[in-house]
């Protein structure tokens, strides 16, 4: 196909433009906020079909300027064989409307393991920035037969990956052109389904909205919200293929960019900067993709085992007494708490590593208080450094200055910005000494305040100035010729912005190991991938609101995909009061969070548990104890998402990914394989409808058995319940719900259709730094068969040592591996394991 050229030299829209289906139309004119004249278009040589549906902008509906199907791209002048694959030459002979192409381009393709495909695309003349995480760097090629195979485009140049099993393909970026200029790169691909997931973060449902539908990606402080890019950048999507497969993309460059999705189904991603560096994952099961992944980007770190308790913060406890009698009402209640937090009002004047001596004078008793009980205290951390203060009364500062630690602006001066304590420097954590400088701070402050954990927070890192107290400077870093949809200026740190959060992870991460001698424990707001080995993450400053109740599943669910399974959102909700009815049902769901907080804004009312009355204390106090019982299953969770790269909160579909009905769930999620969790999001309610794939279910309270054929299913759900189901086959070790590990330990046990059920349990010491790597642990997986026939009989939730029942089987004989491990007994006819 050609386009035409008029004899006055302007271009003339093809006929075929109109036959284009409006699916496949790939935006031409991508920018922000401009209203596409047909002239602005054809200036671009591209199709211009205005379309009634699409917004004045053109933008989240069908593109109105569109590429031709032979717009001018690279061609693949040449491909040899490597050792680890291909490598090849693209020329570019047109030059695009974009500043500063790049004409010359060097491919790629490395073959780095049966189930992997690497692809570098680079300038070979002038070195561009690659974000600087550690990868694999693969000597030796994959087998001669990976599970894909790699076909190459001449002109315009293309590749296609394919799954060699199906001949499904993963990736075809022949639909649309390439895109390599300076600090503008663009490339397009086909979806094998509309079915995507990840691309973080935002909020939005699990399952992302290919109708158009735009996704930034530039590290924000911003409330979370629909439609924005939020604190983390994650450029890595799982896809679902039609036969109930997988597969994943991820995208290694850390530029701001936009990745716009369109129903054709297809992808496009604009950068501007870096390279493209990208990785395909066979998969070729969901479970299978994220630990792949994972071991490209780090396996996430096993927590201390206090991290799984119940967590209470607040901003605006105002003094360290307040705090205080919050600790001792929950006591006296007897509601479990493992770990107290302080927001910034425990700061002398928001100033990091200071406690105001005046208010919070007693912050130091209060933190061996809370070890005297086994409980433990983390407090907040903001990267900005105050640079206002008198010289030499404010430590951090002054010798950060000495040692040369600041972001420096353009003028090689320290950047001045502004947060909570005024004027304020940033810390630059790429530069090694800054690690070291953070140390020293943090150890004096520990030995003044003994904390136990850190939180970091505003790393995006936050500011209230534009740029710096001296605005923006005028440059091309600070006018990029296309802008993706970022509000705040990007300044010095052009590349970098959004690691920041990352390397501060890293550097409180270092810092703790050598304080404390244990694993550390750090949250983060703002992510990257690879951080899950450094810290876990909350889902920011949500509202006390129905709404956010629900959304924040498919954000703990997202996150787990991204390999950062520590994460939760801030129970009843941060901005705003509650309501005692949203805080119970908040409370329910939080208990399943594989990270428990509840936390809360300054002067709104308290919502922490014993604030309410005493029949909404008593439920948040059951199902808190529910999730202590739990500890031993969840711990185990961790482990493997530790070792291997599993999912802690995981969504339905990874465990039926042949049923397209879990596709889109995101109301409903799992606790590893076997715990179906099925949370009331709506005001008013004592039902609940969950879906239940096809198979038999176990209610967790009673013990009543749920034949399902694949189904939603009407649950009863009273005030004080939230429905939890045990799916068949498993067995789930839990302990006495009363106190912590040094309770015996139970087995339940629910048996398939067939008898059978399978489990498994990972112990060790609970804070010992890389238990798993030195061998210093116990892992038991047990089997069980049944031997006697069992009858429903409901269950005692009290007994130390009970199992579901189920309807009578086949008899089939019972047995546990190792035999010596547990001793079995059997109470009302039920199978009971207890040790």
């Amino acid at each position: 196909l050609q386009s035409s050229v008029s004899p006055n030299g302007t271009w003339l829209q093809p006929e075929y433009c109109s036959q284009i289906p409006e699916a496949w139309r790939f935006d031409c004119y991508p920018e922000r906020g401009v209203v596409v004249t047909e002239e602005m278009c054809h200036a671009r040589n591209c199709c211009f079909i205005q379309h009634s549906q699409a917004k004045t902008s053109g933008r989240n509906g069908v593109p109105w300027c569109f590429y031709t199907p032979d717009y001018p791209s690279y061609e693949l002048v040449s491909i040899a064989d490597t050792e680890i694959g291909k490598v090849g030459k693209l020329l570019r002979n047109k030059k695009t409307y974009y500043p500063k192409d790049i004409d010359e381009l060097q491919l790629e393709v490395l073959y780095e393991e049966d189930y992997r495909l690497h692809v570098k695309i680079t300038d070979p003349t002038e070195k561009r920035y690659e974000v600087p995480i550690d990868v694999p760097v693969i000597q030796k090629r994959a087998s001669s037969n990976p599970s894909y195979t790699v076909d190459f485009i001449k002109e315009p140049f293309g590749l296609i990956v394919k799954r060699t099993q199906t001949g499904t393909v993963l990736l075809n970026t022949s639909i649309a052109p390439l895109f390599y200029a300076d600090q503008f790169l663009q490339m397009s691909t086909s979806l094998p389904s509309r079915f995507i997931y990840g691309l973080g973060e935002h909020r939005s449902n699990f399952l992302h909205d290919v109708q158009w539908n735009t996704l930034t990606m530039w590290a924000r402080d911003v409330p979370p919200m629909e439609l924005t890019n939020l604190y983390g950048v994650h450029p890595f999507y799982l896809s679902m293929e039609s036969d109930g497969m997988a597969h994943g993309f991820f995208m290694l460059n850390s530029n701001a960019m936009d990745v716009a999705l369109q129903p054709a189904p297809a992808l496009t991603w604009r950068m501007i900067g870096g390279i493209l560096d990208f990785y395909i994952f066979l998969g070729p099961d969901p479970s299978s993709v994220i630990a792949q992944y994972l071991d490209v980007v780090g396996q996430p770190a096993m927590p201390i085992y206090w991290a799984l308790g119940y967590h209470l913060c607040r901003w605006g406890y105002k003094s360290s007494d307040k705090t205080w009698n919050v600790v001792k009402e929950m006591r006296n209640y007897g509601i479990p708490q493992d770990v107290q937090w302080n927001d910034i009002d425990y700061m002398d004047h928001a100033l990091d590593f200071t406690y105001d001596t005046t208010n919070f004078s007693t912050l130091p008793d209060l933190v061996k208080d809370l070890h005297r009980h086994d409980q433990h205290y983390v407090m907040i951390l903001d990267p900005g450094i105050s640079n206002s203060q008198p010289s030499g009364s404010y430590w951090p500062f002054d010798e950060g200055k000495k040692r040369g630690i600041f972001i420096n602006d353009s003028n090689g001066d320290i950047l001045t910005g502004k947060v909570w304590p005024g004027l304020t420097a940033f810390p630059d954590f790429s530069n090694p000494d800054t690690h070291e400088w953070w140390y020293q701070n943090l150890k004096s402050f520990h030995e003044k305040v003994p904390f136990d954990g850190v939180w970091i927070d505003m790393n995006e890192p936050s500011n209230f100035f534009d740029g710096s107290l001296n605005g923006c400077p005028e440059n091309e870093l600070e006018n990029p010729p296309y802008t993706p949809g970022i509000t705040v200026k990007i300044s010095t740190h052009y590349n970098i912005h959004s690691l920041y959060g990352l390397m501060e992870a890293k550097a409180t991460e270092s810092a703790l190991r050598k304080i404390t001698d244990k694993r550390p424990f750090v949250i983060s707001r703002s992510t990257f991938p690879s951080q899950g080995k450094y810290s876990g993450h909350w889902l920011g400053d949500n509202r006390s609101q129905w709404k956010d109740l629900a959304t924040s599943i498919p954000g703990m669910l997202t996150f787990n995909i991204l390999g950062i399974p520590l994460i939760g959102a801030d129970i009843c909700g941060f901005g705003g009061s509650t309501t005692e009815e949203l805080c119970v049902r908040w409370t329910q769901l939080g208990a399943f969070y594989p990270f428990s907080r509840n936390h809360n804004s300054i002067d709104e009312q308290d919502q922490e548990p014993t604030a309410f009355s005493p029949a909404a204390r008593i439920a948040m106090k059951e199902v808190i104890l529910l999730r202590y019982s739990l500890f031993p299953h969840l711990y185990t969770l961790f482990h493997h998402a530790h070792i291997s790269g599993q999912t802690v909160a995981t969504p339905l579909l990874f465990q039926f990914p042949n049923d397209e009905k879990t596709y889109g769930i995101d109301k409903q999620f799992l606790w590893g394989k076997s715990l179906l969790v099925t949370p009331v999001l709506e005001a008013g309610q004592d039902h609940v409808v969950g879906y239940f794939p096809k198979g038999l279910w176990y209610d967790f309270h009673t013990g009543d058995a749920l034949v399902s054929s694949g189904e939603e299913i009407n649950l009863q759900a009273p005030i004080d319940k939230i429905n939890l189901h045990l799916r068949e086959g498993s067995i789930i070790p839990t302990q006495v719900t009363e106190t912590d590990s040094g309770q015996p330990l139970n087995l339940i046990v629910s048996l398939s259709e067939d008898g059978l059920a399978k489990g498994d349990l990972y112990w060790d010491d609970g804070e010992t730094i890389d238990t798993y790597e030195k061998d210093q642990y116990a892992y038991i997986f047990f089997t069980v068969e049944q031997v006697e026939k069992m009858h429903n009989t409901p269950r005692d939730p009290h007994d130390k040592c009970a199992a579901a029942p189920r309807p009578p089987p086949p008899q089939q004989p019972l047995f546990l591996e190792p035999p010596n491990t547990f001793n079995f007994s059997k109470q009302r006819d039920t199978l009971c394991c207890c040790a």
